[in-house]
């Protein structure tokens, strides 16, 4: 086989994946016209159709969704070996691709990413940062950062933050007009602002445990947001109690911005981790990465 079949296979698996001929393209560095005119020379080459073409999208056909299984995870074993060689360098480099919320990217990720992006210049970050349950091996994410309770038991994980602790918070206007909650089945007649879950387009249904008992309350009230930061200055500006962590919130409660209520029902849990699936093969950036991120608590 020539270089120039072996180059339209792994740009056949670029636009399988991407669905897309402009982010296939945008990916290799050609343009969509001459990306999709190596794909017909494939098909033509094959005698197969690999791939639909509609005017909104691009999909494997059978043929195509074969041959993505079956060449994709060795095209990848080959980039994580190349990549590899990166050992051969004085210093670590190369591109690490990390999944965040923005909760954990500014309250962990970015504080202690920095003096590691100092001390090894050729090593470049991106990170996506949103509120999904993000597929990190579909995704082709180097890793992820969530909470230690939901990370998936077949991956790896390494602390990056101390543990972390949900609390029930509201500003003292609001208490002084609505009184404090003192069980949780009072919380339902209080105005609360609730989170939606991008993943599952559901309400976040506030857990909370006690003495190895846990519950889940289902709250009410004018506001829902999809991310942590609005939900936190709608609480700062007296529109009702919110369940967020406690980092978010911290310098508020200090300041007496904020006050706490319910604060027996929120033991802390394992924080935030840095995980990725067990078979990857770490390229000495990747590796630089996670020491760097890895927490250790002051003794």
């Amino acid at each position: 086989m020539n270089r120039q079949h072996l180059a339209e296979l792994s740009a056949f698996i670029s636009v399988a994946r991407e669905r897309s001929f402009t982010r296939a393209a945008a990916q290799l560095g050609v343009t969509p016209s001459a990306l999709s005119h190596s794909m017909r020379a494939l098909e033509e080459r094959l005698g197969l159709r690999l791939l639909n073409r509609t005017t909104r999208s691009v999909t494997p056909t059978e043929a195509g969704e074969r041959m993505l299984h079956a060449l994709g995870p060795r095209f990848d074993e080959i980039e994580a070996e190349v990549a590899g060689l990166s050992a051969l360098r004085d210093k670590p480099a190369g591109t690490v691709r990390i999944s965040a919320d923005e909760h954990s990217m500014a309250t962990v990720l970015w504080p202690r990413l920095r003096p590691i992006l100092r001390e090894y210049p050729d090593v470049h970050v991106e990170i996506a940062t949103d509120y999904t349950l993000t597929d990190i091996v579909a995704e082709r994410f180097d890793a992820g950062v969530r909470f230690g309770e939901i990370v998936a038991k077949d991956m790896i994980a390494v602390p990056i933050g101390p543990d972390a602790r949900m609390l029930a918070v509201a500003s003292p206007t609001y208490f002084a007009a609505r009184g404090r909650p003192r069980t949780l089945e009072e919380l339902t007649g209080h105005d609360c602002i609730n989170l939606r879950l991008p993943t599952y387009g559901g309400l976040y249904a506030w857990e909370f445990e006690r003495d190895g008992r846990e519950l889940r309350v289902r709250v009410e009230g004018q506001l829902t947001f999809s991310s942590l930061l609005p939900i936190l200055e709608a609480t700062l500006d007296g529109f009702g109690i919110c369940y967020v962590p406690q980092s978010l919130v911290q310098a508020h409660l200090d300041s007496g911005a904020l006050e706490v209520v319910l604060a027996e029902w929120s033991p802390p849990f394992p924080g935030y981790h840095l995980y990725y699936p067990s078979r990857r093969q770490p390229t000495p950036a990747f590796a630089a990465i996670v020491e760097g991120l890895r927490y250790r608590p002051e003794r």
